[in-house]
């Protein structure tokens, strides 16, 4: 599961997807910092003057509407994909298709493999962002303010390549749910009904794997 990852740049961000968030947000998150993720621009909302898609600045730590306070983050900032339709958390935000995709410069995990525990740094082979599969909601805390949240998707990560080497020998490999730019559109406004066909491994031949 990742807990640790490198959002880009203002500048970055509106080089690749043409919007970034005007709210401030960590360059380095963990879960209940305040990240970057983007959505589609509601369409009550758009007009000939505004892009298609929105940046927002959430807490990394999806909360529904019934959470109590923020801490339920540390325990919702992924989202597995063989649950997600009916934990919950989740549940809510998964059947109202609340897409997003969470940009990385850069994801962290541990490799276990000499014994004890190295971070890693994990890219794109040719330099370009991650465009991480999330969802968003929207809570509403106690002083009455609205707090955008977000969720990382993840799904096995067993037989791949790469990504099977992380995390403690004997625990469950899991990786995020990465899309390749072509399906970042499509995936943003997808129904509910055809959210898992985006749940696919991304090659481990375009990602590069640096200790730290």
């Amino acid at each position: 599961m990742c807990s640790r990852y490198e959002t880009p740049s203002r500048e970055r961000m509106l080089s690749a997807y043409g919007v970034a968030p005007d709210q401030p947000y960590k360059d380095q998150v963990y879960p209940l910092y305040m990240g970057a993720f983007i959505r589609a621009r509601p369409p009550e909302s758009t007009d000939d003057d505004q892009p298609p898609l929105e940046a927002i600045a959430g807490q990394f730590g999806l909360l529904p509407f019934w959470a109590k306070d923020r801490k339920l983050g540390r325990s919702t900032y992924n989202a597995r994909t063989e649950t997600v339709a009916t934990k919950s958390s989740f549940r809510s935000a998964w059947k109202a298709a609340r897409h997003a995709i969470i940009p990385a410069e850069a994801i962290y995990e541990p490799d276990w493999r000499s014994g004890k525990a190295v971070a890693t740094r994990i890219t794109r082979t040719d330099g370009g962002l991650l465009a991480i599969a999330g969802l968003w909601e929207e809570w509403r805390g106690p002083d009455g303010r609205v707090l955008p949240s977000f969720t990382m998707l993840t799904m096995s990560a067993a037989d791949h390549e790469l990504m099977r080497d992380y995390h403690r020998p004997d625990d469950e490999k899991r990786m995020l749910v990465v899309l390749p730019n072509g399906a970042i559109n499509d995936w943003l406004h997808a129904p509910m009904e055809e959210s898992m066909d985006f749940v696919r491994q991304y090659p481990a031949d375009r990602l590069r794997a640096t200790p730290t």
